[in-house]
């Protein structure tokens, strides 16, 4: 199966391409996910693999991750040769962030694996510009079934760009309002996983007549 994976390190522009956060992504119609999985067996025991990801034949790249599952986290629906239930962490780093059908397959498929933790980076919202957006609903449900979601930051992309870019020693160089579009995309995720609270300081904005 791991045989299947893309090659481990992206191109460099085709990094820069797919995982800017640009305010109008036009033409990026791939989601690329670039993960890290650590598994730990005891208190003591740790090992990592990484590696990308991209859709294929019409599959979305989060549920091809789950195909590769049993390969990336073997013995994660049982114990290891130790008989100790195995403990993962898994981390993405997304282009865009899941679509609606993607989010509910992935909160029905953790909901099934107590002993899997994931966090979502994405550098980009899939279609939640819209309030009643059902993108934005998936969203929510994710956050509910455990999944921490954050926008990638400078940080994060430099991170990635160590770590799963053919970079050839080349440095990160930030694009023009990476960190603008970080912050007004991490804003928008706030209002996003939190519509409640939003929602009531906006009724009481109003009635104060700000």
């Amino acid at each position: 199966m791991i045989t299947k994976l893309d090659s481990v390190l992206l191109p460099r522009k085709k990094f820069i391409y797919h995982y800017k956060n640009v305010r109008w992504a036009r033409g990026r119609h791939e989601t690329y996910l670039c993960f890290v999985v650590k598994r730990r067996v005891g208190p003591d025991s740790l090992s990592f693999d990484f590696g990308h990801l991209r859709n294929r034949s019409g599959c979305h790249v989060e549920l091809l991750f789950l195909r590769y599952l049993g390969a990336l986290c073997p013995g994660v629906w049982g114990y290891g040769n130790t008989g100790q239930r195995l403990s993962y962490s898994i981390t993405w780093f997304c282009s865009w962030s899941p679509c609606a059908n993607c989010s509910l397959r992935l909160a029905q498929f953790l909901s099934q694996l107590p002993n899997v933790r994931l966090r979502i980076f994405v550098s980009r919202l899939y279609f939640c510009d819209m309030e009643d957006s059902r993108e934005r609903e998936g969203l929510r449900l994710l956050k509910n079934a455990g999944v921490q979601i954050t926008v990638m930051s400078y940080k994060d992309f430099f991170y990635c760009w160590q770590t799963f870019v053919a970079r050839k020693q080349s440095n990160f160089k930030a694009w023009e309002e990476l960190n603008r579009n970080s912050v007004r995309l991490t804003r928008k995720l706030n209002r996003i996983l939190q519509p409640c609270e939003t929602d009531d300081l906006r009724d009481a904005f109003k009635l104060l007549g700000l």
